[in-house]
């Protein structure tokens, strides 16, 4: 891997209060012109000034003060370091002045800083918007600035821009005038933001339709959409009236600006950003169509718009001081969207989702070798966006979780809202918020957290007990948890709080601060099971004793315990065998014992354990068994869920419909893939099968059809007006398994119909099936310079390398995928093609360990 590039934030010696900036967006010709006043203040009498700018030409800058004003005498740009150099024949006096900039820049098809994005109207005319995604450095595409998170200031937006597009920025129009020398342009002026950071900074041109609400503040909020499409912002603008002042009442803290702007961006790499005041969101994050969407849509949107509201307060409001903190804006952000979602929508039961969504995925990841710490060292812009990743979001929500369980939800408010007072407009440290969380709790914050955030991965607790009359003893032990099983014996303990779950519903707490314990329980018979880490909060995975487990495993048959604690128990023990600690036959066993489970999130969490079994697999001579096993496991459930929705039926059996349809399509259900076929052939008379059922049934005709079948998928995908339904069609493809079809899917991934934030994710679904595997691969090597010429860098990228590489199982394929990206270097991708090698080999070490025990109980079962 080549060497990180070396890194200097920029000086403090000249710094930024107040940034006056005029564009005017060309949207014929993808450019805009700029002119910037920004008021500084002079802390050292230096004779140059240094800030970033990317893709972006300096025409004039002058300095500007008291004592009088002069030219640069020379400007210089590295685009090596991003950065503009203001050079001056003399030192520049200490204390306020200005600088006044005229520049030109580029509206990129990247979809980062200031961007063009291609939409097309009610008539079928192809135009583009001129939109911005500045998080996390590319502030600097669209103005000079200090692009740094900790280098606020104020900003006073003036767009020009023609005189029918809508134009928005973060605050309300302060102006709107013609343009004096041409009436068919329009100069809109904006009120002056409060002090932030550059990143959180936004404009939008375009053409939008809104829908409106004030909150019960008084909060104007809006969503914007496409053109004729407002209806579908309303399920949007129902969440955020209710969002707002549920988190003004959980901080107690009122949002701080006067109106709250909700945007559909089409070309959009990102979910969502948090621009304050300005939120902007793929279509499929924001939109819903009352008709068309499914239960799975409105859900990902009421998290979308929890997540990025919470944000106006934390990360807005209160920043991390640079992005080795970031954990502190997407974790808590990410944590707080369940809180939200759960107030606003009960039915969805969201925190026992959390488990597969957040948790299980977070500790998937930890597990590996090439992880990081939550709280990871961060220099040169281009190693940032590797860490808006699982750990940064999923396993940052999952401590927060364990932390606000630990101190409990009163002294966690409490301290939440002396942080953000005391930090308001500024930025902070993670300690910061221990600090005032540890004050509120009167608990050691601080001395327990600093061991889940400064370092990689997290505990096992081992567990065993012994019976002595009504008492049970349980010895604990904790080491740190490996994906290959291994221990390490120099890792020092986690202070790891643990709860006890009794049969009897009783919950006994502890903090285990040592490498081992003993914990006595009174009350508790022989016969009684014990489940550690009740609720399923703590951040470990546990490994019990054989009779432990028996006893669990009937207490789950009985019904004893929580969905939560069900799922924690199957997905512990699936972790433990593919580490080598336990057994995958075992573990199959135990998938089998669920056959009575009624809740749709622990069913969502063995298929997707299970789906890593089959996939492993995939190249064994013993298939058809495998797929009869995956009929077995989920037929059971068809009857139950059926096929047509009933009357106020619940949210959750929407999709547990939907996962047992796409689970038994994929295992080849005869009955299924007939139903599927039937309802499909409806659908292209104008019979439309119901949205919720549409993605598992696209997939299962496309697995079994032939040429036919996906020409009329791409009809179908051409004629959609709605992004959902594209991209729910875009997934589906990959589905296919002749190998002319694969390929020709392939093609069409890069020809010009797919957006580009969406072409990563129609690759990547290729990769399901054994042809389809290889030949994505195969297509990523051909077509990577393209790929890397379209995204340049950035998450995209690293998503589409795990979906391309993650399912092979051989070393030969390793080594490989480590000779094409060592000849075809990117820093932002380093962690991921690491963490997709690691993932190779030990699905080859799995492989080889339990190969031939799995083919053995398969042909039997079968």
């Amino acid at each position: 891997m080549p060497e990180k590039k070396q890194f200097e934030r920029l000086p403090s010696s000249v710094v930024p209060i107040n940034y006056n900036i005029r564009l005017r967006t060309y949207l014929d010709r993808f450019t805009f012109e700029g002119e910037e006043k920004i008021q500084i203040q002079v802390n050292e009498a230096v004779d140059r000034v240094v800030m970033n700018v990317n893709d972006m030409k300096v025409s004039a800058a002058k300095f500007l003060s008291s004592s009088g004003s002069f030219p640069a005498s020379d400007i210089l740009i590295s685009d090596e370091h991003e950065t503009l150099t203001l050079v001056f024949d003399r030192p520049l006096p200490v204390g306020d002045a200005h600088l006044h900039l005229s520049f030109v820049g580029n509206l990129n098809d990247k979809m980062k800083g200031f961007y063009r994005s291609k939409y097309v109207t009610p008539s079928g005319e192809e135009r583009y918007a001129a939109v911005t995604q500045f998080e996390a450095t590319d502030a600097r595409r669209a103005f000079p600035c200090w692009d740094e998170p900790a280098v606020k200031a104020t900003y006073d937006v003036t767009l020009v821009c023609p005189k029918d597009r809508v134009a928005l920025s973060n605050m309300p129009v302060k102006s709107e005038v013609p343009l004096s020398d041409d009436a068919d342009w329009k100069v809109v002026e904006y009120e002056r933001t409060p002090i932030m950071s550059t990143y959180l900074v936004a404009f939008v041109v375009g053409e939008y339709d809104y829908v409106e609400e004030r909150d019960e503040d008084g909060v104007l909020i809006r969503v914007y959409t496409p053109l004729g499409k407002k209806e579908q912002g309303l399920f949007a603008l129902k969440v955020s009236v209710k969002t707002l002042p549920f988190y003004k009442r959980y901080f107690n803290i009122a949002y701080p600006l006067v109106k709250m702007d909700l945007i559909a961006i089409a070309d959009f790499a990102m979910g969502a950003m948090e621009n304050w005041g300005l939120v902007t969101y793929r279509e499929t994050a924001l939109l819903v169509d009352p008709t068309n969407s499914s239960a799975t849509s409105k859900q990902y949107v009421a998290m979308v718009v929890g997540h990025e509201l919470a944000h106006q307060w934390f990360g807005n409001l209160v920043t991390m001081e640079w992005w080795t903190h970031l954990w502190l804006n997407e974790g808590f952000a990410s944590w707080i969207e369940y809180l939200c979602v759960d107030e606003c929508f009960p039915e969805y039961d969201i925190w026992t989702q959390f488990m597969v969504m957040d948790y299980a995925r977070a500790l998937e990841l930890d597990a590996l070798q090439s992880s990081h710490p939550i709280e990871v060292p961060v220099g040169h812009p281009a190693e940032v966006e590797e860490i808006f990743d699982t750990i940064s979001y999923c396993k940052g929500a999952s401590v927060i979780r364990m932390l606000h369980d630990f101190i409990g939800d009163d002294a966690f408010r409490a301290g939440l809202h002396t942080y953000l007072t005391a930090f308001s407009y500024k930025n902070t440290f993670t300690e910061d918020l221990w600090h005032h969380l540890e004050k509120a709790s009167g608990k050691p914050v601080t001395a327990v957290m600093s061991g889940w955030t400064g370092r990689m991965g997290f505990p096992c607790v081992k567990v065993t007990s012994h019976q002595e009359g009504n008492c049970r003893v349980l010895t604990l032990e904790q080491s740190k948890f490996s994906a290959d099983g291994a221990k390490s014996a120099s890792d020092s303990p986690w202070k790891v709080p643990v709860s006890i779950l009794r049969r009897d519903g009783k919950v006994e707490r502890f903090l285990l601060e040592e490498r081992t314990a003993t914990h006595r329980l009174e009350g508790v018979g022989a016969s009684d099971w014990l489940k550690l880490n009740a609720g399923t909060v703590g951040f470990y995975r546990v490994q019990y004793s054989t009779e432990m487990l028996d006893q669990l495993m009937e207490g789950i048959r009985l019904g004893e315990m929580s969905a939560r604690d069900r799922f924690n128990v199957e997905n512990d023990v699936f972790a433990l065998a593919k580490a080598g600690i336990g057994s995958t036959v075992d573990t199959l066993r135990v998938m089998l014992a669920f056959a009575d489970e009624v809740d749709t999130t622990v069913w969502n969490d063995i298929a997707v354990n299970w789906g890593e079994v089959r996939s492993l697999l995939l190249e064994s001579d013993y298939c058809d068994h495998v797929k009869k096993f995956g009929r077995k496991l989920f037929e059971p459930l068809l009857p139950r869920v059926g096929w047509d929705a009933q009357a106020g039926e619940s949210h959750l059996k929407s999709l547990l419909r939907s996962l047992v349809v796409r689970m038994l399509g994929r295992h080849e259900h005869e009955e299924v893939v007939a139903e599927c076929k039937c309802r499909f052939e409806k659908h292209l008379n104008q019979d439309h099968i119901a949205a919720d059922l549409r993605a598992p049934i696209y997939s299962t005709v496309l697995s079994v059809g032939d040429e036919k079948t996906l020409e009329a998928m791409l009809e179908l995908h051409k004629a959609a007006d709605l992004q959902e339904e594209k991209t729910r069609i875009e997934r589906a493809l990959g589905a296919v398994k002749d190998e002319v079809l694969i390929r020709r899917v392939l093609e069409f991934s890069l020809g010009g119909t797919v957006r580009n934030q969406d072409i990563v994710f129609l690759i990547g679904g290729v990769s399901g099936t054994l042809a389809g595997r290889r030949l994505t691969w195969e297509f990523v090597k051909e077509k990577w310079d393209d790929l890397v010429t379209m995204y340049e860098s950035g998450s995209l990228l690293c998503r589409l390398i795990k979906l391309s590489t993650e399912g092979f199982v051989t070393e030969e394929r390793a080594r490989e995928v480590e000779e094409f990206f060592a000849a075809h270097p990117l820093p932002s991708t380093e962690r991921t093609i690491q963490q997709s090698c690691e993932n190779i080999r030990l699905r080859a070490a799995w492989l080889a360990r339990e190969g031939d025990e799995l083919k053995k109980f398969f042909t039997e079962h079968a």
